[in-house]
């Protein structure tokens, strides 16, 4: 048994882990722990997202439950701060929780290595300014950000209410002509159950924020599992080691 830690912000699309737990159909267990965050999308809030010291202080009860590695799970609450402070967030995190630590941001950025595409399009939730760091975000780890699409939601609730019309939706309305996969960040997006038909639809590998922080917890435990229902990402050799 793999047990892996994920810290989520509220309970937006907590549902999703279950879901792809069950997609690994494997002796896989991910435990969550909810960590309470501002809901808005705005740029100012983004930068200054969680302190590591404060995500550190949720980490005791996955500890407890045997997770051997933990993953900050908010998309905007990794890439907010730009890459250094994203390092220091999540070498805090790692030294406070004992055991290896990353975060959905970075777990992007891996992500699109493993799979061996550079050039990528983002269908992003989030107003213009928040995806714009994002795509920054993405540039600092080697990856270039041919497309940028942003649906400007609001508040992670409001994303929490988009069903597989607007998730198809969304990955729609980006230009995906030069890219070699679409990346659909946020943790507050259901996309579970979805992948399979987005990347049928677009021909190219999709990459979703709840998926690739799964996957970037089995990166960290050096666990390979075949899930072909959970796209791509699932079906490719070897897990690169970063």
């Amino acid at each position: 048994m793999t047990a892996l830690g994920v810290l989520y912000p509220g309970h937006f699309a907590d549902d999703d882990y279950p879901r792809i737990e069950q997609l690994l159909g494997s002796d896989i267990r991910v435990d969550l722990v909810h960590v309470g965050c501002e809901d808005a999308y705005r740029a100012p809030a983004v930068r200054e997202t969680v302190p590591a010291e404060r995500l550190a202080r949720n980490v005791e009860g996955l500890r407890l439950a045997g997770a051997e590695a933990v993953v900050w799970a908010s998309t905007s609450g990794g890439f907010g701060p730009g890459p250094h402070d994203a390092h220091t967030q999540v070498r805090t995190l790692a030294r406070a929780a004992g055991m290896p630590a990353s975060s959905t941001s970075f777990g992007f950025v891996h992500a699109v290595r493993e799979i061996g595409v550079r050039r990528v399009a983002v269908a992003s939730p989030y107003p213009e300014d928040v995806t714009a760091l994002f795509a920054d975000f993405l540039r600092a780890g080697g990856i270039e950000v041919v497309a940028a699409h942003s649906a400007g939601a609001a508040t992670a609730a409001e994303v929490a209410g988009w069903g597989e019309p607007e998730v198809l939706a969304l990955a729609g309305a980006v230009d995906t002509t030069g890219a070699e996969a679409l990346l659909l960040p946020d943790t507050a997006l259901h996309t579970a159950s979805h992948i399979p038909v987005l990347e049928e639809r677009l021909g190219k590998a999709v990459l979703t924020a709840n998926q690739v922080t799964v996957w970037e917890g089995l990166r960290l435990t050096d666990r390979r599992v075949n899930a072909p229902d959970l796209g791509a990402l699932f079906t490719r050799e070897p897990i690169v080691q970063v």
